[in-house]
């Protein structure tokens, strides 16, 4: 059953209000920082994601944050950098950025809804699914350069390769 099926004041309900029905639909852990904020965090196979969605009416735009910690070496980060550059080239939607004050991998996205245009919950879960999709798929990137010293090609190419079949 599609998550509008649940939702069906989506026309007028507040973008945050509709994150904080999506959150308690999937069982994630959620904290409603502020009327135009929310927090939660959600499983994936590789690591759990923060994830933050912001509303700003000013200019109509739902931001969404979702991120994870890590510790690079120093000397890594000039390939950490070239590696983001390769995979953001990949994503057509959002993109990944180091916060190296806060230690944070970020993949950043922002849903402009100009004019009075409505969110609907199948696309926001659809915002958030495909933020944790796209740093599951360029997890084992990163990691690869940070700790194994590939380049950032090779890393890419194994992330991108995906697998197929069953075991």
């Amino acid at each position: 059953m599609a998550l509008s099926e649940h939702y069906l004041e989506a026309d007028d309900a507040h973008p945050i209000d509709l994150v904080e029905h999506i959150a308690a639909h999937h069982k994630w852990e959620f904290d409603r920082i502020h009327d135009d904020q929310i927090a939660m965090i959600v499983e994936g196979q590789w690591r759990n994601y923060a994830i933050t969605l912001a509303w700003s009416a000013y200019d109509e735009t739902l931001r969404l944050i979702c991120t994870y910690e890590m510790a690079p070496p120093t000397d890594r980060l000039p390939v950490l950098y070239e590696t983001l550059n390769t995979i953001n080239d990949r994503c057509w939607a959002g993109s990944f950025t180091w916060w190296d004050d806060q230690k944070l991998m970020v993949y950043r996205y922002g849903l402009m809804l100009a004019g009075d245009q409505v969110a609907g919950p199948d696309q926001v879960d659809t915002m958030i699914n495909a933020a944790v999709n796209a740093c599951e798929q360029y997890y084992p990137a990163i990691q690869l350069v940070t700790w194994a010293d590939n380049t950032p090609a090779d890393a890419v190419q194994i992330a991108i390769g995906g697998a197929y079949g069953r075991a």
